[in-house]
């Protein structure tokens, strides 16, 4: 499992493991046929080159179009788990131990950042240009060379993991109730302080 200690920045920093866990997730509509195709094909070839250095959890959609190549395409692999999908528990503590997720979901796109993982996006085009302004995102599409150099970046260059991981969540930072509450609670306060805490009496003119 990778090793993991907390950073300066408020991101989880992962030392380069021995076994390096990566995330995939494909089941676009727009993906189904050779797009989908390629990109397997190019997770094969990272499976093979890596070995034992690195280990593939792909939760296989039940979609046909997606379960066929990937069973075809990967799962004489030893290194790399066709599983069920995943109950959003074990989806997410899958996901925090992973070294970067491949995927074509626009949710993962979102959770990433929060989760302090980076992301490569197997779209051409996301509707979320914050991911990528970001830093946490990047587009490579289906294209297998594409997939192929940014996850040999991300899995055997350090500093180039780190500086993905270094930008700020574009989402928000996971306090915005704490904030609500806060102002809601000023404001009580000061209309309390004026008498105005219950409101207008029923029946007033």
């Amino acid at each position: 499992m990778p090793s993991r200690e907390s950073s300066g920045t408020g991101c989880v920093r992962i030392r380069i493991p021995e076994c390096a866990t990566v995330l995939v997730t494909l089941h676009r509509r727009e993906s189904f046929g050779p797009p989908l195709e390629r990109a397997l094909g190019a997770i094969r070839r990272l499976a093979i080159e890596k070995g034992d250095r690195v280990r593939i959890v792909f939760p296989v959609h039940p979609n046909p179009n997606v379960a066929g190549p990937a069973r075809r395409m990967l799962e004489d692999l030893p290194n790399v788990e066709l599983r069920s999908p995943l109950d959003y528990p074990e989806f997410l503590e899958v996901f925090s131990r992973s070294r970067f997720v491949l995927s074509d979901s626009g949710g993962v796109q979102e959770e990433a950042p929060t989760l302090g993982v980076p992301v490569l996006i197997a779209r051409e085009t996301t509707e979320r240009p914050e991911v990528l302004e970001s830093g946490w995102g990047i587009l490579v599409g289906t294209d297998p060379e594409r997939i192929l150099v940014e996850s040999r970046r991300l899995l055997d260059d350090e500093e180039a993991w780190r500086a993905r991981c270094s930008g700020p969540n574009p989402f928000g930072d996971g306090f915005a109730a704490r904030r609500i509450v806060d102002v809601l609670s000023a404001e009580w306060d000061a209309r309390r302080g004026l008498g105005l805490a219950a409101g207008p009496e029923v029946g007033a003119t």
